[in-house]
């Protein structure tokens, strides 16, 4: 129990941080949005006061001393308001985040899992056949693929596939002749968009998980306990998965925890590329745009959800191996 609650305390401290240096970060940067209105409109001539205070009262620009917005800020977010996106006015940013978040979790959250499971599946594989092709061709191929950056992996899909062959669509999520519902028609009009960024995620991390896993292995394979388990005669099978690999796989586990925590964030230049409309896809348009709410209420999203996944990893390792609660 004491485990537990020092995880907890140390939980609400760090989000505590995050929240306050939210409320700072976007406030640091150069300029506002009010500024940049008001310059495109000063190219056609002067522009007087008033109309600069209706400007920054139409884009809700903050007012009052920094300590009278900070209060207001947690004010706010207890009640779960972010206020109205300059970017997109005058739409609220919590419609924004509802709209983009499951496109983000579906694409993103998905394919990182499959991403995980297959590439520990065959770090385990490569390590138990070290030496053998099935060692050499997961690990020198994953060594190769995870080394391509993520816009690069994308661009040469996107000519090849969706230019160059015409496989798949080359943006957006689906297509301008289908309407968003619940049918067969929409879902697999949207599996088919998604198929281009889902093989860019999917390619660009496989390599990581394989060659972290099987470096994990390799070292398990060499405790004594697994060389006990092979000298009373238990099936190779069992050695490899609920002794080697059981152990192996906790390093591999924080690293998930933390990839599973930022899937909230989106894969901001895949769906750049991609036109995807997922949460990396609204980030980029608020950060170009200054947009102050919009960006705090995504980056608070994204530190609370890999905060929550620190918190869950920490507590599943001190049930996996209980040596770590001290």
């Amino acid at each position: 129990m004491n485990f537990v609650l020092k995880k907890v305390g140390l939980l609400l401290l760090t989000l505590w941080a995050a929240i306050t240096l939210n409320f700072l970060l976007p406030r640091l940067m150069p300029g506002s949005p009010a500024d940049a209105a008001i310059a495109k409109l000063a190219q056609s001539g002067p522009v007087s006061a008033s109309v600069q205070a209706a400007i920054k009262a139409q884009l809700g620009v903050p007012t009052g001393n920094i300590w009278e917005q900070y209060v207001s800020y947690l004010g706010n977010l207890a009640h779960f308001d972010f206020g109205v996106s300059f970017t997109f006015f005058p739409q609220s940013v919590s419609s924004l985040i509802s709209a983009a978040l499951p496109w983000t979790i579906v694409l993103v959250g998905v394919v990182t899992i499959v991403s995980f499971v297959c590439g520990t599946l065959l770090g385990v594989l490569a390590a138990w056949k070290r030496g053998t092709w099935l060692d050499t061709l997961p690990t020198v191929g994953g060594a190769f693929v995870s080394g391509f950056p993520y816009f690069w992996t994308a661009l040469l899909l996107l000519f090849f596939l969706g230019y160059v062959a015409g496989l798949f669509p080359r943006s957006g999520a689906y297509g301008a002749t289908v309407t968003p519902n619940f049918s067969i028609e929409f879902f697999g009009d949207a599996l088919y968009h998604s198929i281009l960024p889902a093989l860019t995620i999917l390619i660009t991390s496989l390599g990581g998980w394989v060659l972290g896993m099987r470096n994990n292995m390799i070292n398990t394979l060499g405790e004594d306990y697994v060389t006990f388990a092979e000298a009373n005669g238990l099936k190779p099978k069992t050695v490899a998965l609920r002794y080697a690999a059981r152990n192996a796989l906790l390093p591999n586990l924080t690293a998930f925890g933390l990839a599973l925590g930022a899937v909230v964030g989106g894969s901001l230049l895949v769906e750049r590329v991609f036109n995807y409309p997922g949460l990396g896809y609204l980030l980029y348009n608020a950060v170009t745009n200054q947009d102050y709410p919009l960006m705090q209420a995504l980056f608070l999203m994204i530190t609370v959800s890999v905060l929550l996944a620190n918190f869950i990893v920490d507590i599943l390792y001190g049930a996996l191996d209980p040596r770590t609660r001290r």
